[in-house]
């Protein structure tokens, strides 16, 4: 289960051209690895998403990523944080989270969420419903997708998902964690408890001790152990060995992205922004409202490898 997971969520680097990315990416994910973290972790989309760039910066189809990442890693999980159900049927999903785990060699993580970027559905012609239509559309794949990763054959007629009799051969090689992304304390929460072994929650630090009450009461109401399912939180990291040194990365990408002083005040706002001491000062405090583990992202600075080893170091004292 995650106790320390990475994600890259950007692929937009000072001096990069386009055919040098995958390789700064490969980079990142082995960099995690040899710094102890246990799960390496891309976002399920297909434009950048608000606050991190444009919507045409550069981004890969997080699938494709994983596996290729699978050859250039021995031991980390690979996930998605998390998966956006809205774009594949879930027997395709199921078939291609078990082939993750083959190519892995068993290091597979299912990271499911409902989906939520509306632009995204709209520009690209997946269909987006309502806010209802998406969790019944979660619900009903779970039903299909944790079944088949479980070697059953379910069969669903449901509102949104037709399945009959699904096979999924070959079987996973491990038993394939489910995560489930969100915050919703009675739609999201009420599934992780139901279907889930792991919830990792968005949405402030502050909350966190209200959303471990909700998810206790929902495993309660179901019968099940609270202690059985990991809640992390992705926590979005700015960090260098001193300030000066993370002034000079944010300036580097700021001018990559074409930001202005605005939006480089809102990124030191927005993130968990500052030297060593301070990050893990204020991700210690988020673990304390009772995380059993932490995801971190370097959204300005994790194309250098050396930040993304000192994140490792800061967050290993943390969780020790």
């Amino acid at each position: 289960m995650t106790r320390l997971g990475y994600q890259i969520p950007n692929f937009t680097y000072p001096d990069t051209r386009p055919d040098e990315i995958f390789d700064k990416v490969v980079a990142q994910a082995k960099a995690a690895e040899a710094a102890g973290y246990d799960r390496v972790m891309v976002m399920d989309h297909f434009y950048q998403l608000p606050g991190i760039g444009r919507h045409d910066e550069p981004m890969f189809e997080c699938y494709s990523m994983l596996s290729a990442l699978a050859q250039h890693t021995q031991k980390a999980r690979l996930s998605a944080l998390v998966t956006g159900n809205t774009y594949r049927n879930p027997t395709l999903l199921a078939k291609t989270i078990t082939t993750l785990d083959h190519v892995s060699h068993g290091r597979a993580t299912l990271g499911i969420g409902a989906g939520w970027f509306q632009k995204e559905h709209e520009d690209l012609g997946f269909e987006f419903g309502t806010f209802g239509d998406r969790f019944e559309k979660l619900e009903e794949a779970l039903q299909i997708i944790v079944p088949m990763l479980r070697g059953e054959r379910p069969t669903l007629h449901g509102k949104h998902y037709r399945a009959t009799d699904a096979v999924n051969s070959p079987a996973p090689l491990s038993r394939i964690p489910i995560m489930i992304g969100g915050q919703g304390e009675k739609k999201t929460l009420r599934m992780v408890a139901q279907y889930a072994d792991e919830s990792n929650l968005t949405g402030e630090v502050k909350d966190i001790p209200r959303k471990l009450e909700a998810l206790a009461q929902h495993c309660e109401r179901l019968g099940r152990d609270r202690s059985e399912i990991v809640v992390t939180k992705l926590l979005l990291v700015a960090v260098a060995p001193t300030h000066e040194e993370l002034e000079a990365d944010l300036a580097a990408v700021a001018k990559t992205k074409g930001w202005n002083d605005a939006i480089m005040d809102m990124a030191r706002k927005a993130l968990v922004y500052g030297d060593a001491d301070t990050v893990g000062e204020r991700i210690s405090e988020a673990v304390a409202l009772g995380l059993d583990g932490v995801t971190v992202d370097l959204p300005v600075n994790g194309h250098n490898t050396e930040r993304v080893e000192l994140l490792g170091e800061i967050c290993n004292k943390v969780l020790r």
